[in-house]
């Protein structure tokens, strides 16, 4: 007779070693590869999923990478409301942006001041992540229990001519810190994007805070930084800058606002990869892999994919951006 319940129990120890060590792997080759800094207490702008009565409202910032790079995860820090539980935080999702016009109608619509430097008007399909669809995992942790911004754009979202609303006024709450882990990494090619998380918080909101431009230490400047930008559902597919369009200039100085926005991500950098779009791409990266990590199981692990057939999924879609 088999010993089914001891099968069981090897089987999922198999399992759980065969993460951990993938987990392991993963961790020692990656890297953080852009680093905004901590946040200034300047602003806080709202980063919403949709939900009943509730606009979606997206915050992006720009980021640039200078290779090929497979994106392991990210951490972004906001604001929710006073003595709001951690486990009110619902959800969060991911989606990467290419800069205007890529992706994008162009001429643009004419509802917003300009749309030079904005994010695009879709994301690139291929890098979305949502923890309800299991293509990311978060946890969040407290790191001040009253943390105050000086300003906040909420709900003054709006088309020219009523865009410069001068924000909504102060706002105090917690402050936290989301780490995301992508259990799908994404694959990306050299170039300069932007990042847009959403969180849903249950009974609530998460205002994303605001980082010093130009970024300082901790963080790491940015070459040709951009400023952070924000649309709802209202006004989508436009976008509008939070300093130049929303906010304005400052009250007490006079001096035009701009804002970046505080997150990192973290990643490994490719040493060979093919160029997007041309015909041996695939073959050139999938070789450029395995001379980096020594096989293609190996470079699965140190990327953080759970077998080698989701790592060939992704280099496919990245070699047909």
């Amino acid at each position: 007779m088999r010993n089914y319940s001891i099968e069981k129990s090897v089987g999922a120890l198999v399992v759980v070693a065969a993460m951990f060590f993938s987990g392991t792997a993963a961790a020692q080759n990656t890297q953080v590869v852009v680093n905004t800094g901590n946040p200034d207490g300047k602003l806080g702008a709202l980063s919403r999923r949709p939900s009943a009565n509730k606009l979606e409202t997206e915050t992006a910032d720009d980021f640039v990478l200078k290779q090929a790079t497979v994106l392991t995860g990210a951490t972004i820090t906001g604001l929710i409301s006073p003595t709001t539980p951690l486990a009110n935080i619902a959800n969060v999702e991911v989606e990467l942006y290419h800069v205007f016009p890529e992706d994008s109608i162009n001429p643009p619509s004419g509802n917003v001041p300009s749309r030079a430097n904005s994010p695009s008007d879709v994301e690139i399909d291929s890098a979305t992540r949502d923890a309800g669809q299991r293509t990311l995992s978060f946890s969040a942790r407290q790191l001040n229990a009253n943390f105050s911004v000086l300003n906040t754009v909420v709900n003054g979202i709006n088309k020219k001519p009523l865009n410069t609303t001068h924000g909504e006024g102060p706002a105090t709450g917690e402050e936290v810190d989301i780490t995301i882990t992508f259990t799908s990494p994404i694959v990306l090619p050299a170039g300069h994007y932007f990042f847009r998380p959403e969180v849903l918080v249950n009974g609530g909101d998460f205002l994303y805070l605001s980082a010093p431009r130009p970024i300082v230490a901790p963080g790491t400047p940015i070459a040709g930084d951009l400023q952070a930008w924000i649309r709802n559902s209202g006004l989508s597919p436009d976008w509008l800058r939070i300093g130049t369009d929303i906010i304005g200039t400052d009250i007490v100085g006079g001096t035009p606002l701009t804002f970046n926005m505080t997150f990192s991500l973290s990643g490994v950098l490719l040493q060979a990869a093919g160029t997007p779009g041309q015909e041996d791409c695939h073959g050139v990266t999938i070789s450029g892999l395995a001379e980096q990590f020594g096989s293609l199981p190996s470079a699965a692990s140190a990327l953080g994919f759970s077998s080698v057939k989701p790592l060939q999924n992704s280099f496919q879609a990245f070699c047909g951006q």
